[in-house]
């Protein structure tokens, strides 16, 4: 296994003067690309640990209720429209300044309830159809609750899984280069090896044994 391993790196060996200018490009890709990268980890890291132990951070949030007045000749215009929930929405941004993106809408005869979702807390608006009165509660999310929904950009918005999105491609990236650096030692081919064989082993065994 290891003789013929290490045939098949001298077999496809590169040119000298290609190998000095991709291991030249591979190393300061590698290191400039580490300084983002790591910051990131180190950020999913500590989100991640305090993830799986809530009970570090177990803060209480109090639930916050205004109530807010919206023009009639507004919410007559709105509910003339195909789509009321998205004029209410604006109607209800304008008016106050509240947590959450939409999430749903539910429109009666005489009222309207609209759910906002995010990181920072929910809010539930329930609106009067006849008054304009509407009454606004919002439940800011806690110091766990927030990490949580940051670490897995769940109700994050499109900017915050954007990020996720770009921190992933650049920590896979780093990797493929960093693989790429150790397997090309060629006197540490065999530990190099040995090291992915047993981690690919450990977490198969993590997830075969342990994980119900």
């Amino acid at each position: 296994m290891t003789d013929n391993a290490l045939t098949l790196v001298h077999r496809f060996r590169i040119p000298k003067l290609k190998k000095a200018v991709i291991y030249k490009f591979a190393r300061a890709a590698h290191n400039y690309l580490s300084a983002f990268a790591f910051m990131a980890l180190m950020f999913f890291s500590v989100t991640g640990l305090l993830l799986n132990h809530p009970e570090w951070l177990k803060t209480k949030a109090t639930p916050i209720s205004q109530e807010v007045s919206l023009p009639m000749e507004s919410i007559e215009h709105v509910l003339a429209q195909d789509n009321p929930e998205e004029f209410l929405e604006s109607a209800l941004r304008k008016a106050s300044n509240f947590s959450g993106e939409f999430a749903n809408a539910e429109i009666f005869e005489d009222e309207a309830m609209l759910r906002f979702k995010g990181v920072k807390g929910d809010t539930t608006a329930h609106i009067d159809l006849n008054s304009g009165l509407a009454r606004l509660e919002t439940k800011r999310s806690n110091v766990s609750g927030f990490i949580r929904d940051l670490h897995r950009g769940k109700e994050a918005g499109k900017v915050w899984r954007f990020v996720i999105d770009v921190i992933a491609v650049f920590i896979m990236t780093l990797s493929l280069i960093g693989f790429f650096l150790f397997f090309t030692m060629r006197f540490r081919l065999v530990t190099s090896m040995k090291l992915v064989g047993a981690s690919v082993v450990f977490f198969i065994g993590i997830l075969t044994f342990f994980v119900s």
